[in-house]
């Protein structure tokens, strides 16, 4: 009788409980994430120019219009313009342009889609808790 219970009430509910804080603080880390948007400028050295495109999250945003981001990927649009890439690439980005980007230079992503969905995700989530252990 205890190994039934234990079976099919006390253990079922454990990884139920663990699955949904799984599953909460999935959806609390998507929120968090910063905006995330591409940056173009032009790029001369050696009498040669590039577009050079850069994957850029946002951290803070100062008075001065300044954003202070984080770069994810980059690219030259003239792959013989420089044959750095990965790391390094993102290295040399960073050397260039700085930590602070103009904020009307970056067109960000809208996030009004992933954000409704995982909003959407939370409301099942914390119901389906309330359901199961009347919280």
């Amino acid at each position: 009788m205890l190994g039934y219970f234990y079976g099919h009430q006390i253990k079922p509910n454990r990884q139920l409980r663990r699955a949904i804080q799984t599953a909460k603080e999935a959806c609390a880390a998507a929120m968090q994430q910063g905006n995330r948007g591409v940056y173009r400028t032009v790029i001369t050295d050696h009498n040669q120019t590039s577009e050079l495109t850069v994957e850029v999250e946002e951290l803070a945003v100062t008075q001065a219009g300044q954003v202070k981001v984080t770069f994810h990927s980059a690219f030259y649009k003239n792959p013989e313009f420089r044959t750095k890439k990965g790391e390094a690439l993102l290295r040399e980005v960073r050397e260039l342009l700085g930590d602070y980007l103009p904020a009307n230079e970056i067109e960000w992503f809208e996030r009004t889609e992933k954000q409704n969905n995982i909003t959407r995700q939370q409301q099942i989530i914390d119901n389906l808790h309330q359901e199961h252990f009347g919280v």
